[in-house]
């Protein structure tokens, strides 16, 4: 199926959190191409897709954090008025609800965003269908 690696973090909210994790991260030569930050009181969390995500996991791990991995789906979004919507009409129109989305970062002239749902494999060929380009493993390496 094509889908893609979430890793999932549960960060402090304090300054320097997210600087540890992406110097950690790029000291072990992992890109992150997309992320999602969200805080909340003290605590923060992280979902990002990495190039490499078992190697991510690993230095993460290896690192002392606690995480949690989510396959989730990466499209690329037309670019025109309504393009987002040209995403989300078919999942509606199946009764598949948008968890959350987030964009992927230098993807050049294609815009390609991440979106957190379920049940992936009908949200996958619902998008297809309508053709929504779904990208799995090649995203890691755009």
């Amino acid at each position: 199926m094509k889908t893609v690696k979430q890793i999932d973090l549960a960060l402090k909210n304090e300054p320097g959190a997210l600087s540890a994790v992406s110097e950690t991260l790029g000291a072990g030569g992992i890109n992150i191409i997309a992320f999602y930050v969200s805080t909340e009181a003290h605590e923060g969390k992280l979902r990002f897709v990495a190039d490499d995500p078992d190697k991510a996991v690993n230095i993460l791990k290896t690192g002392g954090y606690q995480l949690d991995t989510t396959d989730v789906i990466a499209c690329e979004t037309p670019h025109h008025p309504g393009g987002l919507n040209a995403v989300l009409k078919p999942l509606k129109a199946a009764g598949i609800n948008v968890d959350y989305i987030y964009p992927c970062i230098g993807t050049g002239e294609a815009t390609v965003l991440i979106l957190g749902l379920g049940p992936l494999e009908e949200a996958v060929q619902r998008l297809e269908d309508s053709w929504i380009r779904v990208i799995g493993k090649d995203l890691y390496h755009t």
